[in-house]
């Protein structure tokens, strides 16, 4: 029941937070969603990271974290459906620039954090 709270607080405070980046960027391009997606790829980063092999932290603080607020933070649902909108406006160009700087930028954050934290 714990790790349910957990995630429950977690995935509030982090929708919370991802609203609050959508107030503070740009329109034009779904900023907003890049930036809630690469911060919470770095997040997840570190508290893989801190969790596995620095502190021994519990559960609960895990479960809050990883899953409740960098799943209520990141935003697959919204990058799919912005990605979709640019299609269904003939908009391929930006459709693929969302699609290619989310997925590199993202991918490109754990393998930093990998790189720099892990020596195996």
């Amino acid at each position: 029941m714990n790790i349910l709270i957990a995630i429950f607080i977690g995935g509030g405070v982090g929708s919370l937070a991802r609203f609050g980046v959508s107030q503070v960027t740009p329109s034009g391009f779904p900023y907003g969603t890049l930036v809630a997606n690469v911060l919470s790829c770095v997040v997840m980063s570190i508290a893989l990271y801190v969790f596995s092999s620095k502190i021994e932290a519990s559960s609960f603080l895990k479960y809050l974290i990883v899953i409740g607020f960098c799943g209520g933070f990141s935003t697959f649902s919204t990058f799919s459906f912005e990605t979709f909108e640019f299609m269904r406006n003939g908009n391929f160009i930006l459709a693929t620039l969302n699609i290619l700087v989310n997925v590199v930028f993202c991918l490109f954050i754990f393998y930093i954090f990998r790189n720099a934290f892990y020596t195996t």
